[in-house]
Order: structure tokens, then sequence, then C-alpha cells
């Protein structure tokens, strides 16, 4: 006879577990301290086995009913439902340590050999420091649009538009890997196509020559209590005019600091090859301060939250943005500033700044500038930019 809802809610323990049946296999299980589990009973290749469909009365006896009949189903294509439902807990498992972090690093990994050392530790780099803190601990296959938004809005809340818009790509690519090897049934950052801010891509921000007293005066005053790394990192950069990314990727074994060199290697420059800056007596004294205080670590400017690794590219945004200069200043902006004031106040000629920004040559004639005759002028003119920098900050009028 069939079970009914009152004989389950009904069913009480006794001195040993009993069943109460119902149709096709199907069975509550009365154990002596009144738990009551539905089971199934039924036979494949000729063994008799059990499946657990669930306790009473969490799972109603329709529920236990709608189970049987799914599993008998299987049975008759010939498929096992305990080992049906082993596979399906195996897969659910392999889903859940399928992480967007672990999918986006084996993508890393099998990529970064057609890319240039620092392209790869630049896109790393991005991924642990934006994406990560938001969807890396997800299982790829489940994370939706809304939750991948929510990681670029971080970064475009900042400013960073250009870098968002690079993190939807990489996003993008990452999903698409996971899409091709079956971890993943979509690419939500596909949606994204168009869903950030519109900007104009330009010229990073920058103060002009007439506010550089006032920006060298408050670095050097140090009332915001920089960490020491930051603050001669936001010297040297001065001093360097190199890009941010260059300078927090610097390594020491990059220097010669009797031949007064730095040689950046061709895989950390934008355009492909080495480039060689000259150092002045201002930036050899902060890079003898910074060797006593690197402690025999690889990078010039460690990060304080990973020793092993660099400084991050925001640590010198925020520099900025403390010394009230948000919206107005950059580290890239350094650059421009530096060009236009070496040409308007020290009088050198655009080519030769032109060659120390590590621009590419625009012709023939450009490029026979580059030579080592050419680096003269550029040691001396590193060497007049930071005299004119002290006297900026000493208040010579310059």
């Amino acid at each position: 006879m069939a079970l009914t809802d009152l004989k389950c809610k009904t069913a009480k323990g006794a001195d040993k577990a009993y069943k109460l049946a119902d149709a096709h296999g199907l069975y509550l299980q009365v154990m002596p301290n009144g738990a009551r589990y539905w089971r199934m009973s039924y036979r494949f290749l000729g063994k008799q086995k059990t499946l657990a469909l669930g306790v009473y009365p969490e799972v109603s006896l329709a529920q236990a009913r709608e189970k049987r009949e799914a599993a008998r189903n299987l049975l008759a294509d010939n498929i096992d439902p305990g080992e049906a439902r082993k596979a399906e807990k195996r897969k659910r498992i392999a889903a859940a340590e399928c992480t967007f972090e672990r999918v986006a690093r084996d993508w890393h990994d099998r990529h970064k050999a057609r890319w240039s050392d620092g392209h790869a530790r630049t896109i790393l780099y991005r991924l642990e420091q934006d994406i990560f803190p938001v969807i890396g601990h997800r299982p790829i296959g489940e994370i939706k649009t809304p939750e991948v938004m929510e990681a670029l809005r971080s970064i475009e809340d900042r400013g960073a538009h250009e870098m968002a818009r690079r993190a939807r790509q990489v996003c993008d690519q990452v999903f698409r890997h996971a899409c091709i090897t079956g971890l993943a049934e979509n690419n939500p950052a596909s949606n994204l196509r168009g869903a950030l801010k519109p900007f104009r891509k330009g010229h990073f921000a920058a103060i002009d020559s007439a506010e550089l007293p006032t920006f060298m005066r408050i670095l050097e005053r140090n009332e915001l209590r920089l960490f020491p790394h930051t603050r001669l990192a936001m010297k040297l950069l001065l001093l360097t005019f190199v890009r941010t990314s260059e300078l927090i990727q610097a390594t020491w074994d990059e220097f010669d600091l009797e031949d007064r060199t730095w040689l950046i290697p061709t895989e950390r420059m934008k355009m492909r090859r080495p480039h060689l800056v000259p150092l002045s007596d201002q930036a050899l004294a902060i890079l003898r301060e910074l060797k006593e205080l690197s402690g025999g670590r690889l990078y010039v400017f460690p990060s304080q939250i990973k020793p092993k690794g660099h400084m991050s590219n925001n640590t010198i945004l925020k520099v900025i943005e403390k010394m009230g200069y948000r919206g107005r200043m950059t580290g890239h902006g350094v650059r421009a500033l530096a060009m236009s004031t070496i040409k308007e106040k020290l009088g050198y000629r655009h080519e030769v700044v032109d060659r120390q920004l590590a621009h590419a040559p625009r012709n023939a004639v450009d490029a026979a500038y580059d030579r080592a005759q050419f680096l003269d002028d550029r040691r001396k003119m590193m060497q007049d930019w930071a005299d004119y920098l002290d006297g900026v900050i000493a208040g010579n009028g310059l």
C-alpha cells in the first residue's frame, strides 16, 4: 500500500530501524531516534543497491517520488543513478575549485611566452590588484556580468579609465579561455563592451613649471609623513622622468652606480628597446639611501604588502593626491612637466629631451642623433635638471 503524508508524519521510532514502503523501491526508513530518511532500493547490472533521496520532512513525500522517478529514468537509459550522483558531486566540487583566479593564472601561464616579461608582469599585477580581490575566489562558471562590472567600477572610480578598459579586455580573454576549456558556459565580460564610462584618451594631467616650486616644497617638507620608499620613489621619478611602471619595476641589477647609469631592459620598455638613463649626483644619493633600506631585496621599490613584489602603480598616484594635486597631476605627468620645463627654463633643444623620454625617433635623421655623443648631452642635461630642482626647493627664483 502506498504511503500517505499522514503515515510519514506520524511514524515514530522503535527499538530497531524499520521501513515504510511506498512503490517502485521507494521507502521511508525510520530510525530508533525517530529520524526519517528517504531511500530507494534498485538493481543495476545484477547488483542490489540503495540510493539516498533526502531527509523527511525537509524532503516531502511528493518530492521523494519525483526523485525516485528521475532515478528510474536513468535506469531506463542504463545509467546507475548512484554513480550519476557521485559524478555530479565531483563535477560540482571541480567547478567550485575552478575559481576565476585559478583559471586566470592558467590562462596567463599559457600565453606569457608570446608576451614580453614586462607585459606579462603588468597583466598579472593588474589582475592581482583589481580583479582577484573582487571575483578571484568565485567559481568561474557562476560569475555574472554585474560582478565583473563591480570590479571594473572600482578601477574606474579612481579615474583610471584606460586601465579599466584594459582590465575588461583581460577578463574577456580569461572567460573565453574558460569557455574553450569547458569550465564555463558563457562570457559575462563580453556583455560589458561599451558599458564603461566614455572618456577621451589624451595627455595625462600635469602641472606647469610655474606650479613646480610649490609641488617640490610640499614633497621636501614631508609633512604628510610618507614612507621613506614612497617619498624617495617620487623624488627619483622627478629626477629621471621615466614612466611610472619603469620606476616601480626597477631591479638593482639594472643600475651601474660607478658608471652613473640606469639601463632599463627591452622587455620593460614601451618602445621595445633598451633605454639608458644618466644619473645625476642627486639621483645617485637617493639610490644609495635606497640601497641601505632595501635589505637585499630584488626590487628597488618593494611592495609594503608583498615583500617579494614591487610597489603599486597606485602608490605614486596616492602620493600626488595626498599632496593636493588630485586630477591635476599624475606620475606620467612628470614627463610632460620635465620636458616643457627643461626646454623653457634650461634651454635644451627638443631632440635631446625627446630622446631622454625614450620616444621613438621620428625619422632616420632623428635616429642618427641616438649615438654615444648624444649621450653626453643627456648626461649634462640630467645634472642640470637635478640642480634646477634643488634651486626650486631653495627658492632661488628660478
